[in-house]
């Protein structure tokens, strides 16, 4: 319990203006806070150690800084990422910055900027409003309860109405960008709308969704970070550093996501524990190439899903193995 708690705690010292570092400042270096979706995490984080430690003490010292980082994301803070009052969403982006977890930069160049209200980010501030809210409902807060639930029913109800893409039955990735339109590009950002504990996205869409990313995302070893129909789409990644950089995020084969896949298929078929088991075979069976016992960080979109990137990926490794303990 001391360990994950001092990480939490830690983390918790380094947060101006209501954002986790994705960088922590290291010498004469200041740490670095441009993403979007990190301080986000940090509240599923949190519900994720306390759920299984028991460890109100440490909850109720991180408390004020989990209101002050929505206090800040309401008023707005750096980088363009604040609540917009109109409908209540999140939206998030700054020229030259990559902000989620998409974060693929080379000679000034962004490859997936995705400015605006992206999909995933807005599923993890519900989530992050929801559990705050049940956190200060829990210390006998009910008036500033009541006032984190109204936000959060606010940004449901405009996300279901805005991120619904009809013509593809699956979710816009962003809305709103950087020149008012929605992007259709089929990514697997959206599987958080349903996977993560307090699901945004409406009951009656979720096997839809989760249909529509089997179909066209998912591999033996995770889920494809483009859709193959997308121009944009890349099918290896090798080459040099802007070819690679130019691939993360354009198909590349994510590993640690098929956690939170895991995650989406059981609450639509919570009965289909030998068909989650069959999603994790591949990973299994990688734990015999590349890094020996462990997992990669990507693999190429199309098989032979050639293992890239890190032979030792920390979230692939801790996603494929609370999946094993989940099923």
């Amino acid at each position: 319990v001391r360990e994950p708690a001092s990480i939490l705690r830690t983390f918790a010292s380094y947060v101006p203006d209501g954002l986790i570092p994705n960088m922590f400042p290291e010498g004469e270096n200041e740490g670095v806070y441009h993403t979007a979706d990190a301080t986000m995490w940090f509240f599923h984080a949190v519900h994720r150690y306390v759920s299984v430690s028991g460890d109100r003490a440490t909850l109720r010292l991180l408390l004020p800084v989990l209101h002050d980082i929505i206090d800040h994301h309401l008023r707005g803070t750096r980088f363009g990422i604040g609540v917009d009052p109109n409908d209540g969403l999140l939206r998030q982006g700054e020229e030259g910055y990559q902000l989620t977890w998409m974060d693929a930069k080379v000679d000034g160049w962004v490859v997936t900027p995705r400015r605006g209200k992206a999909v995933e980010i807005n599923a993890l501030y519900y989530n992050a409003l929801m559990l705050l809210e049940g956190w200060t409902r829990a210390e006998g807060d009910a008036a500033r309860a009541d006032v984190l639930l109204h936000h959060a029913e606010r940004a449901r109800a405009a996300f279901n109405e805005r991120f619904w893409y009809a013509e593809g039955q699956c979710l816009y990735d962003v809305v709103d960008g950087e020149d008012g339109s929605d992007d259709p590009a089929l990514r697997p950002n959206q599987i958080f709308s349903i996977s993560l504990d307090h699901p945004v996205l409406d009951r009656t869409r979720w096997a839809r969704v989760v249909d529509v990313v089997r179909d066209e995302l998912l591999t033996p070893v995770g889920l494809r970070s483009l859709a193959r129909n997308h121009p944009d789409y890349k099918r290896t990644y090798d080459g040099d550093l802007r070819t690679r950089d130019a691939a993360y995020h354009q198909g590349t084969v994510w590993s640690w996501l098929i956690g939170p896949f895991v995650d989406a298929w059981l609450k639509v078929n919570p009965i289909d524990r030998q068909g989650a088991r069959a999603m994790l075979r591949g990973l299994e069976d990688h734990l015999r190439e590349a890094g020996v016992g462990s997992i990669s960080e990507v693999f190429d979109a199309e098989e032979p899903y050639t293992p890239r990137g890190c032979i030792a990926q920390a979230w692939g490794v801790a996603e494929l193995l609370r999946c094993e303990r989940l099923i």
